[in-house]
């Protein structure tokens, strides 16, 4: 789950790390207000993504009318498909430089990571090809923790004019917000250096781990819930992982190992999957939502149904789909791979009751669907 920047700051604030003052609104009026209250203002669109600055969805004010413009300006903006209905406004700070922070999940130690820059305002992307001396990364054991003397050896590797003890404080309580929020992210990009020496947060983007969100009840109600497609929203309705893309393939297997193998291999034979959808052990009880979902997507012209068992049987599974078949009767042409337990059974099945014959492997299986979709598209 993804939050806007005024929530994630609320996340730093609780954990004593300092955010400039400010307000969230919802109008001009709202935005000129805050401004009289404020002073000088940066005046910002909420939306649950990155580049606002770059889409114009950023402005430094310096009265309330000049707010208000921007306001006007701002909302109902779109950045990265996100309708801009909130702003946040708040008062600009007497910044010395800036820093770069963030504690996230990292997949090459298989724990959390803080990565500290003095390129702050940057794109985190650009500093680490462009300038990677000016990147800092520590890998830190989450049994233990990140502590005060591992903290200030970071800081002291990044050459900031920072007091280490000051710096080091505001990364171990970053570390703790990011743990106790189970957060997969917690960046502030820039960390400002004021003109005093201290630290002040000018900016934080924070994405929670969704199987957390059940246990961050209060956290999560300020959050922006990923947005679905009808056929997605259906799927979680229906308790189905289903995730649309923008192919022409339909995908129907077991395990979700299987089938982001099979969309890899429809993509090695130049087609594109129209969804990530993997039904599992319960391909018997949900084979009929399960397939009228991937049917569903006008953008399919042809089906793949790919099923191996180990523990699972697959003739149990079969049994499902050809239920299913016989409910929705698609007209898209379907193409067959099963191996595994319970396969002689299943291949069985298919045979008398669907008349099709599986093809001796997942790649012919694949190879045919592509081609098939390609003729479909041809024939439109």
């Amino acid at each position: 789950m993804n939050f806007e920047e005024h929530a994630g700051k609320a996340v730093l604030a609780a954990a004593g790390i300092a955010v400039p003052r400010g307000e969230l609104v919802t109008s001009p009026e709202a935005a000129a207000a805050a401004c009289r209250r404020l002073g000088p203002v940066v005046v910002k669109a909420q939306v649950p993504t990155g580049k606002r600055g770059k889409a114009g969805g950023i402005a430094v004010v310096d009265d309330a009318d000049a707010a208000r413009a921007a306001a006007e300006r701002i909302l109902g903006m779109s950045i990265g498909g996100h309708p801009v209905e909130r702003l946040l406004v708040e008062g600009r700070a007497a910044i010395r430089h800036e820093l770069y922070a963030a504690v996230l999940d990292d997949p090459d130690s298989k724990g959390p990571m803080v990565m500290l820059s003095s390129a702050g305002g940057m794109d985190i992307e650009e500093v680490a090809e462009r300038h990677p001396q000016k990147l800092v990364r520590e890998a830190v054991d989450v049994r233990s923790g990140l502590d005060e003397v591992a903290a200030r050896a970071i800081a002291a590797r990044v050459g900031s004019d920072v007091a280490p003890e000051s710096l080091a404080d505001f990364l171990v309580r970053l570390y703790r917000a990011w743990r106790d929020a189970d957060a997969e992210l917690l960046e502030v990009n820039p960390l400002a250096v004021l003109d005093d020496g201290s630290l002040v947060a000018l900016d934080c983007k924070l994405t929670v781990d969704d199987s957390a969100v059940v246990r961050q009840a209060e956290l999560a109600a300020t959050g922006s819930p990923e947005r679905l497609s009808d056929l997605e929203a259906r799927g979680r309705d229906l308790g189905l992982k289903y995730i649309e893309l923008d192919g022409d393939i339909g995908v129907l297997a077991n395990g979700a190992g299987l089938t982001m193998t099979t969309m890899d291999v429809i993509a090695h034979h130049g087609g594109r999957p129209a969804n990530f959808l993997e039904i599992g052990g319960e391909s018997y009880t949900k084979a009929e939502p399960a397939l009228a979902l991937v049917l569903d997507n006008p953008r399919v012209r042809s089906l793949v149904v790919n099923f191996c068992g180990a523990f699972a049987r697959t003739d149990v599974m079969t049994a499902g789909v050809l239920d299913a078949f016989d409910a929705l009767r698609p007209t898209v042409p379907a193409f067959f791979s099963v191996h595994g337990t319970g396969s002689t059974e299943a291949r069985a099945m298919l045979r008398e009751r669907l008349g099709r014959e599986p093809y001796p492997t997942m790649d012919e299986a694949i190879a045919a669907a592509v081609a098939a979709a390609r003729g479909a598209e041809g024939g439109r």
